[in-house]
């Protein structure tokens, strides 16, 4: 048995094989996931986990050189986008209208997603696998 770190198998699987450029989309609970993309469905119940407490565990064992967000966010759950930048740290994060970020995640090749049980609004957040040399 696995004894420390991410011990959700589907999770840990997904972040041992990204690489650099590959992006892991954080997602709320009703997000539209694309058939066919790898996927962790964390959810245990509504609100659990959060996004939050999920990226502050990704972060643990996940080097990443940037993150994406919804640009709807700072108007409708500016209080995430706080949380997301605290926990990010110096790390850049970009924004989009959030339809253009989810075509994004529809046609970019490299994404997998972790479903998390987020129920708040625009609590979706891509981050960009970066390397560690």
């Amino acid at each position: 048995m696995k004894k420390s770190g991410i011990l959700h198998s589907e999770l840990a699987r997904i972040i041992a094989g990204m690489g650099h450029g590959d992006k892991l989309v954080l997602c709320d609970c009703g997000y539209p996931i694309p058939h066919g993309r790898p996927v962790a469905d964390v959810v245990l119940t509504l609100g659990s986990p959060g996004l939050l407490q999920t990226l502050k565990v990704v972060l643990q064992e996940l080097h990443i050189e940037g993150a994406v967000l919804a640009k709807e966010a700072d108007q409708r759950n500016p209080s995430i986008v706080k949380e997301i930048q605290g926990a990010l740290g110096g790390v850049e994060m970009k924004k989009m209208p959030h339809e253009k970020f989810k075509e994004y995640c529809r046609t970019e090749p490299n994404v997998s997603f972790v479903r998390t049980g987020e129920a708040t609004p625009f609590s979706n957040l891509m981050l960009i696998g970066g390397v560690v040399f």
